[in-house]
């Protein structure tokens, strides 16, 4: 009876080992990571007089690397001084592609607008880190261009 009950818990026991390891191949953490900090293009071209076509030329970009659409819904994207972009109702598309510009305009499925009226990203070297709607970090990209060689950092 032992032997007998014995295989019966060890076969349960594989039995629950299969499903949560099923149940966490779809975990929402796991998921997340699906969503990676593209590039951010942090020094728009010309000086910096605060225009709005200037602030939307300063933008940092999402990139949906997998087969599936997601929600991001209270998900943040922030940089080191504190200025915190907030999604609202979005969801991206499966392999999609999203720019956050730092100024004001209508979104769109490729476009959202963080309707700032100065710029976010520090042209000498800042930090973007995407959390997702629990706070826990998703990504993070950091540039440091004091030569100011480039406008843009592919992450």
């Amino acid at each position: 009876m032992r032997r007998i009950m014995g295989r019966w818990v060890a076969a349960l026991a594989g039995i629950v080992m299969a499903l949560g390891l099923v149940v966490m191949s779809v975990s929402p953490a796991q998921a997340a990571y699906r969503l990676q900090i593209h590039r951010i293009y942090y020094n728009s071209p010309g000086p910096d007089h605060g225009s709005n076509s200037s602030l939307n030329a300063e933008w940092v970009q999402l990139h949906n690397t997998s087969g599936s659409k997601i929600s991001l819904k209270g998900w943040t994207v922030r940089d080191t001084a504190g200025h915190v972009f907030t999604f609202k109702g979005y969801t991206i598309k499966a392999h999609g592609y999203v720019k956050i510009h730092t100024g004001t305009g209508s979104g769109t499925q490729t476009d959202r607008y963080w309707d700032r009226s100065w710029y976010v990203w520090n042209n000498n070297g800042d930090t973007a880190t995407l959390r997702d709607s629990h706070g826990n970090r998703i990504d993070r990209c950091s540039y440091n261009d004091p030569s100011e060689l480039f406008s843009y950092k592919t992450c």
